[in-house]
């Protein structure tokens, strides 16, 4: 018999719904029951909502992914397997193609993807060069300083329409030329910029946690591409996981000679280090960053110059992002004209997205270009998580802006995206439906900005105070008519006089929901009234008489005790004290509580 191979994704979401525990019930189990077998980690497949996820197989053979395993499920699944009675339920995925496959309840999530940059997370251990190496790892790198020259590497990037992933899409195989011809002979820096901090977004974290070699070969043939010697990851310390297997990652490709001198036998040097950053949301703006790994305060810098001309130390540099990067040895191995061959017109290959708020199946997907929001959120992400209906999409965290319902047909490419006043940024999609407050999410978004800016520039630092302070007082019913013209005003100042991206698309979430939902903003103004139930300064708690059977639940769980009423007769609630937390209202079962 073949041995038995378990899989236990342990990347962070797997962690947080108990994988840990899991992964170490299944080697008691295989040791226990002296079961010819092993049990290795992995990461994240993409599927968080289903965590923790387990999967087996005979080594070689057909393999079955289950989903939301419990601790007390692992023997059974285990055992079951061992002794050829496979257990049917919560599987997942499966490569068998019998009737198991009818039970998978994911089969065909993967159908509408194209995994490229993905293609070994949750796939191949994250700790192990050899499992990278044995699924094509360094083999593009080979290629590249056996039958190519610097030139050649960048035309392949650039026929491919390889645009950076980080968010502005900016052409990569031309940021590359215009860093490899500036001031040649000089020392060059290549920099990956995993400072991913958008609220919701969680791409580079997976793909880091999943499969670092393919960050690290993309950036070692990026260096010999430019000509550049050194190189840092900058990636943010809140991302533990992902830096532990960042620096697995790096010894053993110094220890496998990939990194290091005489790269391969070749007349190639590369020397890699890890800069943890410290959280500061302006530090994913490219001069900033590099002010942070200088031991500077993260802060812009006027351009001109531009990185690829001073960069880090004042020697050219090229950044890219974690995505970016991790396409680079895809593309030289599948060939730049068949990864061109994906997307929609200027926006080829692939992009990856991390869904999430109120979506049924939250995680990771990797679609062409040109697949439509639509497509992206009802067939692969499985529509909306709860009864209310879908209201927007936010794309490019607190930098894009609220895609509304009748744009859901809109197709994923740079420029469709833009068209709407969202951007496509690093990939976020945070998912809302009728029970959202647009105003309050523009207010959420500000505050977020408001707090991360670096205070460099002054319509950035005081601009979008004023921003909040109205869009504040507009959610607790005291805005007036005015304050919409006023941050349009402001809004308009701010994106045409701050030095960075920060600054510049500050407002967009503002400018998107004035004028997607404008409606909404003048309900709270004009009459006082929050559509969506959610501000508390507009809404109250309370009590359907004819529905109210007095059982007192609801005053029991009233943090502040506002609740009164004799057992079996209707309750009342004192709207004096009342704090609106809506504790009353989860717990009666009769639907006597309402919000008005």
């Amino acid at each position: 018999m073949k041995p038995i191979h378990i899989k236990i994704g342990v990347a962070s979401c797997g962690i947080a719904a108990g994988a840990g525990e899991i992964f170490d019930v299944a080697q008691e189990i295989i040791k226990q029951n002296d079961i010819v077998g092993y049990v290795t980690k992995t990461a994240c497949i993409g599927m968080c909502f289903a965590e923790p996820l387990l999967e087996i197989s005979y080594e070689g053979e057909e393999s079955i992914i289950y989903s939301k395993v419990q601790k007390d499920e692992v023997e059974k699944i285990i055992l079951g397997f061992y002794n050829q009675k496979i257990v049917d339920t919560n599987i997942l995925l499966t490569s068998y193609t019998n009737e198991l496959a009818d039970k998978a309840s994911e089969q065909e999530t993967l159908n509408f993807q194209k995994r490229i940059v993905l293609q070994n997370c949750g796939i191949i251990n994250p700790e192990s060069i050899d499992e990278y190496i044995e699924n094509k790892g360094y083999k593009a790198l080979q290629k590249v300083l056996n039958e190519y020259s610097q030139n050649q590497v960048i035309d392949q990037i650039t026929t491919s329409g390889l645009r950076g992933r980080g968010g502005a899409g900016f052409p990569t195989g031309l940021k590359w030329k215009l860093a490899k011809d500036s001031r040649p002979g000089e020392k060059k820096y290549i920099i990956c910029n995993a400072d991913e901090g958008d609220p919701g977004a969680f791409m580079d974290r997976s793909v880091l946690e999943g499969d670092p070699h393919a960050v690290i070969e993309g950036m070692i043939i990026a260096a010999y591409a430019i000509g550049a010697d050194e190189g840092y990851i900058y990636v943010r310390a809140e991302y533990p996981l992902a830096i532990k297997h960042l620096q697995i990652a790096i010894h053993e490709a110094y220890e496998m000679h990939f990194l290091g001198q005489t790269i391969m036998g070749h007349n190639f040097n590369f020397d890699l280090h890890i800069k943890e950053g410290a959280g500061a949301f302006v530090c994913g703006e490219e001069t900033a960053l590099i002010a942070s790994i200088e031991g500077k305060r993260g802060m812009p810098s006027i351009r001109p110059l531009y990185p690829a001309q001073s960069g880090l130390f004042g020697q050219p540099t090229n950044i890219n992002n974690v995505e970016t990067f991790a396409n680079i040895a895809r593309i030289i191995l599948m060939g730049s004209e068949n990864f061109a061959k994906l997307g929609y017109n200027k926006s080829k290959g692939t992009k990856v997205f991390a869904l999430a708020g109120k979506i049924k199946k939250s995680g990771l997907v990797e679609v062409p270009m040109g697949i439509t929001l639509r497509d992206i959120i009802f067939k692969i992400g499985g529509g909306m998580k709860t009864d209310s209906p879908f209201k927007a999409v936010q794309m490019g965290g607190p930098s894009g802006g609220c895609i509304p319902e009748a744009l859901l047909d809109t197709k994923v490419d740079y420029e469709s995206i833009n068209q709407t006043g969202a951007i496509m940024g690093s990939g976020g999609m945070v998912v809302m439906d009728n029970t959202t407050c647009m105003v309050d999410v523009a207010r959420f978004f500000l505050a977020f900005t408001q707090k991360e800016s670096c205070g460099k520039c002054t319509f950035c630092r005081v601009g979008t105070k004023r921003m909040l302070e109205i869009l504040t007082r507009i959610t607790e019913g005291k805005g007036e008519l005015s304050d919409i013209d006023l941050l349009e005003e402001l809004a308009e100042n701010i994106t045409q006089s701050s030095l960075c991206g920060l600054g510049q698309t500050a407002p967009n979430p503002v400018l998107t929901t004035l004028k997607y939902f404008r409606q909404e903003y003048e309900a709270h103004i004009i009459h006082k009234k929050c559509p969506a139930k959610v501000c508390k300064a507009l809404i109250s708690y309370n009590i359907i008489t004819d529905n109210c059977v007095g059982c007192t639940a609801c005053a029991k769980v009233c943090p502040v005790g506002c609740i009164s009423g004799e057992i079996k007769k209707p309750h009342i609630i004192d709207q004096n004290k009342c704090i609106k937390c809506g504790a009353c209202m989860n717990a009666c079962k009769f639907k006597a509580i309402e919000i008005n």
